[in-house]
């Protein structure tokens, strides 16, 4: 263990007092915040009078690769030296010159009323997330460390988002998404949204949670990238300081008169992310007064979207899979940033349809859908969940949604004749395409795939779609944006021949 020295050998970029909390009661989210708006190389002064800091920091620093420098004590007053990342990484300039943006080609349209367009049988659409551009990428990362002010990110974000709708629309997408362009993944960026909510990187959590060792040999076997991926660290009562998707929706009613859908991270993934266990002191005495919160959070928002005119409203729920066919439960899980236990597989099912009905109840289900797959943060085929649908059926049946997306290209989504057990009322977004193969689809297989799921519920009760997005890491795509286009394009061909015979 680094004995105290008698100073620092050099002076600091940043300092903060962190008074008496400890690692598991504040002090890391304070000390990524203060982190974060530091550039590599440059060093942050910690104040504590906490005796277990001496201990838990220099843990938390070697498992997050930051350097503690030197440490000194005075009577209970300590004070630590750390750099972030290595302390000989000399500072980046501030004044890096911006790489330029291009620009789309997509001309901005008269603004539209606040009626939804419709969303016609066989229409074709992606499922939520496109590769971001390198530069969108760069911008992501320096608003989440307080680098680019919001007007700056927003500005950033508009063009990425004008390129990937222009993606969609030159292959002859039916319905458009933003591609998540201003989001650092499908279902975190919330946090950044809510007050009272702090995203820090997943490698933060090492120092917390009772194996770390096994904790980092999961993530890296599922191939999650944990030092750049932030996860929402829950301190207080939860509200939205901000729009979670409104304003991306007005952007895209500005820029194209297509129907408009908006994906959201659903209400039991959202619990089940936010509830940390490994956190001593919880801001919720229980998940249950936490997913009570995220029930009127969601609910908040979905009403303002019904209102800005969008067409489609899915709510993201991949973990339903995990609770059926995944880890044993009590066991933690890793899949798709949802780190808290779970209970028995009947337990969970149940707790999720409450969630689940309670935020959409009282709104039209025909503007509402919820998506299903089996994980897809890695186009590692091997490491996805594989179980058929059959499980969820029950929960299916007691759910109000108007649509179901549906992972179906993959061997791993079972027997596609399942869907002829599904609600009769509701429309069925089929998978048709893996976003995880590098292989673009032949039209044949497509056409063949999105005519036997109609052989089932009938066309006019079916839409296409890729099994899932193609980003649903920024950090970490399953494809680029050139792959995702010709994907997308193979659907909308199927789709013609199907819609003429």
């Amino acid at each position: 263990m680094m004995l105290p020295s008698d100073a620092h050998p050099m002076p600091p970029s940043a300092s903060f007092d962190g008074g008496d909390l400890d690692c598991g009661n504040g002090l890391l989210l304070l000390i990524r915040k203060n982190l974060d708006a530091l550039d590599e190389g440059q060093l942050l002064e910690i104040k504590s009078t906490d005796t277990s800091v001496e201990v838990d920091l220099p843990a938390w620093c070697r498992l997050t690769k930051n350097e503690l420098v030197s440490w000194t004590k005075v009577g209970k007053q300590r004070s630590y030296l750390v750099s972030k990342g290595s302390s000989r990484v000399a500072a980046r300039s501030m004044t890096q010159t911006e790489v330029a943006r291009p620009q789309a080609t997509i001309l901005s349209v008269e603004a539209q009323s606040l009626s939804a367009p419709p969303v016609e049988p066989l229409s074709v659409m992606g499922i939520g997330s496109w590769p971001r551009p390198r530069w969108m990428l760069r911008a992501v990362h320096e608003f989440l460390e307080g680098k680019l002010s919001e007007s700056e990110f927003q500005e950033c974000a508009d063009d990425a988002v004008r390129l990937v709708v222009d993606q969609q629309l030159r292959v002859g997408a039916d319905v458009v998404t933003d591609g998540e362009q201003r989001r650092d993944n499908y279902s975190s960026f919330v946090g950044a949204r809510l007050e009272n909510v702090q995203l820090i990187p997943l490698v933060d959590l090492l120092p917390l949670v009772d194996h770390p060792e096994e904790f980092q040999r999961q993530l890296d076997t599922l191939d999650i990238p944990a030092s750049v991926v932030r996860h929402p660290a829950v301190f207080g009562k939860l509200n939205r300081k901000a729009p979670l998707a409104v304003h991306e929706n007005a952007f895209l009613r500005r820029i194209t008169s297509a129907p408009v859908k908006v994906s959201l991270p659903g209400p039991y993934l959202l619990t089940r992310t936010m509830y940390l266990d490994c956190f001593k002191e919880r801001a919720y005495a229980s998940r249950e007064a936490l997913a009570d919160d995220i029930v009127r959070i969601l609910r908040e928002e979905i009403a303002e979207l019904l209102q800005s005119g969008t067409s489609l409203i899915q709510l993201d729920e991949p973990i339903l899979t995990e609770v059926v066919f995944g880890t044993p439960h009590h066991q933690r899980t890793f899949m798709c940033g949802a780190l808290s236990e779970r209970g028995e597989t009947a337990e969970e099912l149940s707790f999720a349809a409450g969630l689940l009905n309670r935020v959409t109840q009282g709104f039209p289900p025909e503007r509402l859908a919820m998506h299903v797959c089996r994980g897809n943060w890695s186009p590692d085929e091997s490491v996805a969940l594989t179980g058929g649908y059959e499980h969820l059926l029950p929960l299916f049946h007691q759910l109000e949604f108007g649509t179901l997306f549906l992972e179906m290209c993959t061997p791993r989504a079972g027997d596609m004749a399942i869907l002829k057990e599904l609600p009769g009322k509701v429309r069925i977004g089929v998978g048709v395409v893996n976003p995880k193969d590098p292989k673009v689809e032949s039209i044949e297989s497509v056409y063949d795939h999105a005519k036997l799921a109609a052989s089932f519920v009938g066309l006019d009760r079916i839409w296409l779609n890729p099994d899932c997005g193609f980003a649903t890491f920024a950090d970490n795509p399953v494809t680029n944006a050139e792959t995702a286009s010709q994907k997308l394009a193979v659907i909308v061909e199927a789709a013609r021949r199907l819609k003429h015979g």
